[in-house]
C-alpha cells in the first residue's frame, strides 16, 4: 500500500513538472483597448501569460508588488504619470524585472531615454504582434530588443558623431523637460502642468526657462509655437 501511494505521488509530480513555466507579464498602458489587445495576443501563447494590468505609475508599482511579473510592457505616456519615471522606479524596487517599452512615441527621441532609464527593449505600436512577442521573449531571457536604427544612433553618440537635426536639438532636454514641452504643446497651462506632475508652479516656470535656453528660444511666445509645432508635426508621438 505504501509503495502504491509513493508511486502515485511520483507520477503526479512528474506530470506537474511537465507543465511549462510561463513568463509572467505586467501590462502598463492608459488605453484599455491596447491592454485588451495585448492580453489577446499574449495569453494564447503556451509560454506567456498576463499576470496584471495597470494604467498609471502608482497602480503599476502596486500590481507589480503583488503579482511578481517577469516582464513589464510599458507605454511612455501613462495616466497622470510618465513611463520613463516608472521604469526608473521598477529598476529600484524590482531589479530583476525586465521592461519592454511599447509606445507610439518617436523611437528616435524616446528609445535611448528608455534605455538609460533601465528599459531592456523598445518597440513601437505600429509593429505587428509577432515582433512584440519575440521582443518579450528576448528580454525575458536576459537579452535586449532595440531596432537597428536605435542601436546605430547610440553607437554614433558614443563615438562622438552628433546630428545637427531638429530632433537632436530636442534630445538636449532632460526627461522632465521633454515631458513639459509635450504638455505645453498639447495646450496645458503652467498651473495645469504643475497639477499634472505634482510640481510647484514656480518649478514649472524654471523648467520652461531651461527649455527656452536649450532650444535657443528668445522671443515671447516662441516656446509655445515651437511646442505646438513639435507635437502636431508628429515628432512627439
Amino acid at each position: 500500500m505504501i509503495k502504491t501511494m509513493a508511486a502515485s505521488v511520483t507520477t503526479k509530480k512528474s506530470i506537474k513538472n511537465t507543465e511549462p513555466i510561463k513568463t509572467r507579464i505586467l501590462i502598463v498602458d492608459d488605453h484599455p483597448l491596447v491592454r485588451e489587445w495585448l492580453l489577446s495576443i499574449i495569453n494564447p501563447e503556451s509560454d506567456l501569460m498576463v499576470c496584471g494590468e495597470a494604467e498609471s505609475r502608482d497602480q503599476a508599482l502596486a500590481v507589480a508588488a503583488t503579482t511578481n511579473p517577469d516582464v513589464a510592457v510599458v507605454d511612455v505616456t501613462l495616466k497622470c504619470s510618465n513611463g520613463l519615471e516608472l521604469i526608473k522606479d521598477f529598476k529600484i524596487q524590482f531589479p530583476s524585472l525586465a521592461v519592454l517599452v511599447f509606445s507610439t512615441h518617436d523611437e528616435a527621441i524616446y528609445a535611448e531615454r528608455a534605455l538609460y532609464a533601465g528599459a531592456n527593449g523598445y518597440i513601437t505600436k505600429q509593429q505587428a504582434s509577432g515582433p512584440i512577442l519575440q521582443a518579450i521573449r528576448t528580454i525575458a531571457t536576459g537579452g535586449v530588443s532595440f531596432s537597428t536604427t536605435i542601436t546605430q544612433q547610440i553607437l554614433t553618440r558614443i563615438t562622438g558623431t552628433h546630428s545637427t537635426s531638429a530632433t537632436a536639438t530636442v534630445e538636449q532636454l532632460s526627461d522632465r523637460e521633454l515631458e513639459i514641452l509635450q504638455l505645453i504643446g498639447t495646450g496645458y497651462t503652467t498651473g495645469q502642468i504643475a497639477k499634472q506632475l505634482s510640481l510647484a508652479p514656480n518649478t514649472v516656470d524654471t523648467y520652461r526657462s531651461r527649455i527656452r535656453e536649450k532650444l535657443a528660444l528668445t522671443k515671447p511666445g516662441e516656446l509655445l509655437r515651437y511646442a505646438i509645432h513639435w507635437v502636431h508635426s508628429g515628432e512627439a508621438s
